[in-house]
């Protein structure tokens, strides 16, 4: 069996804004949030300084997006001045929202984690690790009574568990780069929310191999203990095929960091070249099918 998500007819869905500096260049990576009846995205942008900064919109039918004028979360802890921060990933947890996200540096990067009441003001909890690491994801629910996360120390998936969100232990290789899947052999890592079903926990995840091409697939990890892959396809859901997901920024990738279950329909929020945001979406059912018994 095979999967292949179909890009929405209205995609790409958002483009650059030249009317505000801070997100003149592009606008890429986003994180959407379902709460209280609304799409909420929060996105990466990068203006004429080509500081990265997350911007917030908000939609009615996650297709037509209303921004803010001004970003929710720009470089503020001095370090990530040089390069910004970074490919937001948002989770409601614990009656609230986390957002985990990259502060890039001049010559480091790592993973931040900040919290929020109302998805527009974030207060920083504190790294997850001080070393070059990032698209780290927290789970939308505790695993045997701790907090668990997804993240990347190149060029494998790593998983870790924490007891307050602020100390991370009991890190672990989850998946690394395989020799006889040459669309992920070289480096790989986590996309947005782990989604649970009652077959597993399904992971979305983009590698590249030696040509430097994003693309994406899932695989399958234990409801109780997700440190165990159940099955893991070979084969990609989605790859740069348009002209603005191989052209652009950084050419030849689509990335993403949201996965959302919309009706009976995954909705697969990807940005093109490092440039655009657009959607591809399957039938859910599909996708957890492929996830348990694709190629």
């Amino acid at each position: 069996m095979r999967l292949e998500l179909v890009r929405h007819p209205e995609s790409p869905l958002m483009y650059p804004n030249p009317l505000h500096e801070w997100e003149a260049v592009n606008v890429f990576n986003c994180a959407v949030t379902q709460h209280n009846g609304l799409f909420h995205m929060h996105y990466r942008a990068q203006g004429v300084d080509y500081v990265s900064r997350i911007g917030y919109a908000v939609s009615l039918d996650g297709l037509h997006w209303n921004r803010l004028e001004q970003p929710v979360l720009v470089p503020h802890r001095g370090a990530e001045d040089y390069r910004g921060v970074e490919d937001p990933r948002v989770t409601p947890l614990d009656g609230g929202f986390y957002m985990t996200y990259t502060a890039y540096g001049a010559n480091e990067y790592y993973p931040m984690i900040a919290q929020s009441k109302n998805l527009i003001d974030w207060v920083d909890i504190g790294p997850l690790e001080k070393q070059r690491n990032k698209d780290h994801v927290l789970f939308p629910e505790k695993i045997g009574g701790r907090y668990a996360i997804l993240h990347r120390r190149p060029p494998n998936i790593w998983i870790g568990f924490s007891d307050d969100l602020v100390t991370w232990t009991d890190h672990k290789i989850l998946m690394t780069p395989l020799d006889d899947v040459p669309w992920a052999s070289k480096s790989i890592g986590a996309n947005g929310l782990p989604i649970k079903t009652e077959h597993g926990w399904l992971l979305f995840y983009h590698g590249y191999g030696p040509e430097h091409v994003y693309r994406h697939s899932v695989a399958l990890l234990d409801l109780e203990d997700p440190t165990r892959v159940l099955h893991r396809p070979k084969t990609t859901i989605i790859e740069p095929r348009e002209t603005w997901e191989i052209r652009g920024d950084v050419p030849n990738v689509v990335f993403s960091c949201s996965n959302n279950v919309v009706g009976d329909e995954l909705w697969f929020y990807y940005a093109g070249a490092d440039r655009l945001i657009g959607l591809a979406t399957a039938p859910f059912a599909d996708v957890v099918e492929f996830a348990r018994r694709g190629e």
